[in-house]
């Protein structure tokens, strides 16, 4: 029996997307974290949040709780479709999706060397090439209870996304090929 039988008859162990995070690391505060939101801002749809950075290096020049990134988080139908464009980009880059890139529960990540592969985008040499790093996490029906505020308990084993079923849940709805190794 395979996986989309199961979801047909039974809705709820049929995985999906809880969350997308885009990862977008400047590394320096200014002009280019400026124009790296607006560029982010742009592809997502959302305002983006400045992440800091940990701790000082100064051969990079960066000290501690220094802006040095961006990110921003997509649930719901802007999830999917900023995952449908991005897959698209990703493509266009070259690069294919290993079975590697998925955890035990079935979330994974990719990057996307430039943003300029997303379709709709057009290089300008004022604000340059910017990389970013797409994190998707899954859940099935029901995860509500791990963090619910009363009567909070752990997801069974049984009820947990499996890597597989990620995979198989990413080749059907995004048309995206995953290659074992």
């Amino acid at each position: 029996m395979s996986f989309q039988e199961i979801w047909e008859k039974e809705p709820m162990k049929k995985p999906r997307i809880q969350k997308v995070t885009v990862n977008f690391g400047v590394g320096e505060a200014g002009d280019r974290l400026t124009i790296g939101a607006k560029v982010i801002e742009d592809l997502t749809g959302q305002a983006p949040v400045r992440t800091l950075a940990k701790q000082t290096n100064p051969a990079f020049g960066i000290r501690k709780k220094l802006p040095i990134g961006l990110k921003v988080t997509l649930r719901g139908i802007k999830a999917e479709e900023f995952l449908k464009n991005a897959f698209t980009a990703f493509k266009a880059s070259g690069k294919v999706l290993y079975d590697r890139s998925f955890d035990k529960v079935g979330n994974f990540s990719f990057g996307v060397p430039e943003h300029i592969d997303f379709p709709g985008q057009k290089y300008d040499p004022s604000v340059g090439i910017y990389g970013m790093d797409v994190c998707v996490t899954f859940e099935k029906p029901g995860y509500r209870v791990k963090s619910r505020k009363l009567k909070r308990n752990t997801i069974p084993e049984k009820h947990l996304v499996k890597k597989v079923e990620a995979i198989e849940l990413v080749k059907a709805t995004f048309d995206m090929e995953v290659l074992e190794e």
